[in-house]
């Protein structure tokens, strides 16, 4: 399949570590890009050690995750043969991308003004916690502090409760993705016109980015939003969680649509004549009666029950746990677990791109053990057995 992928023939080289680089640049290997990791010789990408759950020395499950369908090339980009053969390298280029501290690119000369007369049509990728240029591009940046920072700490938790993150890297997933759909942009561009450049993207950037609404609400009529009950959706109602009689259930009954299916599927079509609940802004006025009423309701059933009922005329879920939504029969019917053998872990599962094509999800392969691709691409450059062999000597790759 991977010829008939949209990006086969592209290749990227990634400076990259830990998370939300190698996530963006995992999305862009699932759909048939080439992507050569450029790793520190002896030591790696730092994400190959992050416990607990490790595969040997040089590698992790916390590696795997974010790793999939690329090659490993070790390097020593700050050796002088090092930066030589990266040049090389780049001449074969079509993308490069890192996710280094903001002055790091500069220093390492991996900017398109760097690189231009090796490769002119080279898009060069730069994702930063704060930026390349300002009063911060020296600061490490990690999503935990950008989603405290941009307000994400505050919009999210119980409003008695503490300031609570989300209970994944978001930032970092946005921040990668971001770059994956710039670096293509970009490369559309240099298709076109044979001129690379620059492109950059910060976890801050794009963490303050994701308050959308909420800040426009609050920049043009500075409306601030709280935190609701139950995780409750600060305009619509009934948009949050209710009790049943073994767990919980999400509604989202954004529409009018909705609400009266809600109602009727609950056997109380009488709601609907109630004044307090005949539209959106009467139910928002009214949220805390019509929240005391669908209690009582859906405690009734199961959690089960209700979801046989609703049977998506109603939006809703179930609230499960990471185990038991890995176990799920939609899960399974998705595909969306995929075994990916592993040299020291023959029983390796990964999860899936979601990205499909031609409605088929994309290859799983393990990530690459380090530098296990290293001869194999230096000689596609034309260096010798004996060339290659000096370099390993010599510690540059």
């Amino acid at each position: 399949m991977s010829g008939e992928l949209p990006l086969a023939g592209v290749r990227v080289l990634a400076v990259e570590v830990y998370g939300a680089g190698p996530y963006g640049t995992m999305h862009l290997a699932d759909l048939g890009a080439e992507v050569i990791k450029i790793e520190p010789p002896g030591s790696g990408d730092m994400a190959r050690g992050v416990g607990p759950f490790r595969l040997g020395p040089q590698d992790s499950q916390f590696f795997q995750s974010f790793n999939r369908n690329k090659r490993s090339l070790t390097l020593d980009l700050k050796s002088q043969r090092g930066r030589q053969v990266f040049e090389r390298l780049v001449g074969t280029a079509d993308i490069l991308v890192n996710n280094l501290r903001g002055d790091q690119p500069g220093k390492l000369r991996l900017t398109h003004a760097d690189l231009a007369a090796h490769n002119p049509r080279l898009v060069c990728g730069h994702l930063s916690g704060y930026g390349r240029t300002g009063s911060r591009s020296q600061w490490p940046g990690y999503d935990y502090l950008l989603q405290a920072e941009t307000g994400w700490l505050h919009l999210t938790g119980e409003p008695d409760g503490p300031p609570t993150r989300a209970g994944l890297s978001l930032v970092d997933y946005m921040a990668g993705v971001t770059l994956a759909f710039a670096v293509t942009s970009a490369l559309v561009r240099a298709l076109r016109t044979g001129r690379g450049g620059d492109v950059d993207v910060s976890l801050y950037d794009v963490a303050l980015h994701q308050l959308t609404y909420p800040a426009v609400w609050y920049l043009n009529e500075r409306h601030v939003t709280e935190r609701r009950p139950r995780s409750g959706h600060p305009a619509t109602v009934p948009v949050e969680l209710f009790p049943t009689a073994d767990g919980w259930l999400f509604l989202m009954c954004v529409t009018q649509k909705f609400w009266e299916e809600l109602a009727r599927r609950c056997g109380r079509p009488d709601l609907l004549a109630d004044p307090r609940f005949s539209d959106a802004d009467a139910r928002r006025s009214h949220r805390e009666a019509l929240v005391e009423i669908l209690d009582a309701i859906l405690r009734t059933r199961t959690t089960g029950d209700w979801m046989r009922r609703f049977q998506g005329a109603v939006p809703a879920a179930p609230v499960l746990t990471l185990a038991e939504a890995l176990a799920s029969e939609f899960t399974a019917e998705r595909g969306l677990v995929h075994a990916a053998p592993h040299p020291l872990r023959p029983d390796l599962h990964l999860l899936c791109g979601a990205i499909r094509i031609d409605d088929r999800l994309t290859e799983v392969r393990a990530g690459p053990a380090l530098g296990v691709d290293t001869d194999a691409i230096l000689g596609e450059l034309g260096l010798s057995s004996a060339e290659i062999a000096a370099l390993r000597a010599d510690g540059v790759v």
